[in-house]
């Protein structure tokens, strides 16, 4: 089915506002982008995470008078659409084209990340078929590909590990694929927890091996190796939490944090962690080292 789209450029106070004069003016989706390559890395609780910035697209049927169009928003506005154009979009099977972009990811030397469609380059490697759509972590961003490296690289056979901020289950289900005994994982998302089984079950990873809980609900038993991509702040807010749920002589596993943000966050940990050499992709670091008392 062919497509129009109406795109808005605009600044981060009149977005919503014409988010929802292109749904009154008959838009079936409205998407909000960065239109100045700005960053937003972490929102306030139960804030709109907008850009200074911002790009608003509207998706129409192609049959849709344009100018009538316009129209209807403008009146919602009480004022013309500012730089709005029309573009044709090309006919595609959409949801076809969003899984091309997902390819299989190389992680180590035997640990690979498949889409859930696509056959393992590696047959006999350890492949976890994992679903992009469900939620974050994929592999593709660079903080979950530098902490899968890290455990590639990392002796977990028979060990017990944590995934905190669990997304998807993608770091979890790895170190269960690459001999850990048991883990488990927590989000404060329950649909990231609906993802984390399902990405499990995909992976023939039984409930019992990899149970996911709600952050109050969780066992607070600690683990040998720590596993937390999630952001810096949150990092050093709950650095007493995961040092505890980490034994002493265990091993933790840091990211989602950018390279400006390391010293902050490596001193929240380091009078009971004995830290390795950084990691570094673009402009992501992931902190690794050992719970020493």
């Amino acid at each position: 089915m062919p497509w129009l789209q109406l795109r808005v450029d605009t600044d981060r106070e009149q977005a919503e506002r014409i988010e929802d004069a292109l749904l009154f003016a008959g838009a079936v989706s409205v998407t909000l982008q960065d239109n100045a390559d700005q960053p937003i890395l972490e929102p306030g609780l139960g804030e709109v995470p907008l850009w200074d910035q911002t790009r608003v697209t509207g998706l129409f049927d192609a049959e849709v008078d344009t100018a009538v169009t316009e129209a209807k928003a403008a009146s919602f506005l009480c004022e013309l659409l500012p730089n709005a154009r029309w573009e044709q979009l090309e006919d595609k099977d959409w949801e076809r084209e969003w899984m091309s972009h997902y390819k299989p990811i190389q992680c180590g030397e035997q640990l690979w990340i498949c889409p859930s469609w696509c056959e393992p380059p590696q047959p006999d490697a350890v492949n976890l078929m994992l679903d992009p759509g469900l939620a974050f972590g994929t592999g593709t961003h660079p903080t979950t590909f530098l902490c899968l490296q890290w455990l590639s690289r990392e002796p977990v056979e028979g060990k017990s590990a944590i995934d905190f901020g669990c997304g998807s289950g993608i770091l979890g289900i790895a170190a269960l694929l690459l001999g850990a005994s048991a883990a488990r994982g927590t989000d404060i998302d329950p649909q990231a927890l609906l993802a984390s089984r399902e990405n499990a079950a995909r992976n023939g990873v039984a409930p019992e091996r990899f149970p996911v809980y709600l952050p109050e609900q969780m066992p607070d038993e600690p683990a040998d190796i720590m596993l937390a991509n999630i952001l810096a702040g949150p990092l050093v807010e709950l650095a007493p939490h995961l040092l505890a749920l980490t034994r002493v002589g265990g091993r933790l596993c840091l990211s989602g944090v950018l390279a400006s943000q390391a010293d902050q966050v490596r001193a929240a940990y380091e009078k009971q962690v004995e830290f390795d050499p950084v990691a570094c992709k673009d402009d992501w670091v992931c902190l690794s080292g050992t719970r020493v008392r």
